[in-house]
């Protein structure tokens, strides 16, 4: 969603979320926005190439 507006890319959001919720299934979501990452239930983060679990 970087290229939507604000509003567009919070809706994108808003049904990336729902979609996960209602199918049970995984959603992988790659973001530098640290507010976006606050709302999944895990977080990891790369460091020197190794992924860290916060």
């Amino acid at each position: 969603s970087a290229n939507l507006d604000t509003k567009h890319g919070k809706q994108i959001e808003s049904v990336l979320f729902e979609l996960t919720q209602e199918h049970g299934t995984t959603l992988i979501l790659v973001t530098h926005d640290e507010q976006l990452a606050q709302k999944c239930q895990q977080i990891l983060l790369i460091e020197a190439g190794d992924l860290v679990r916060v």
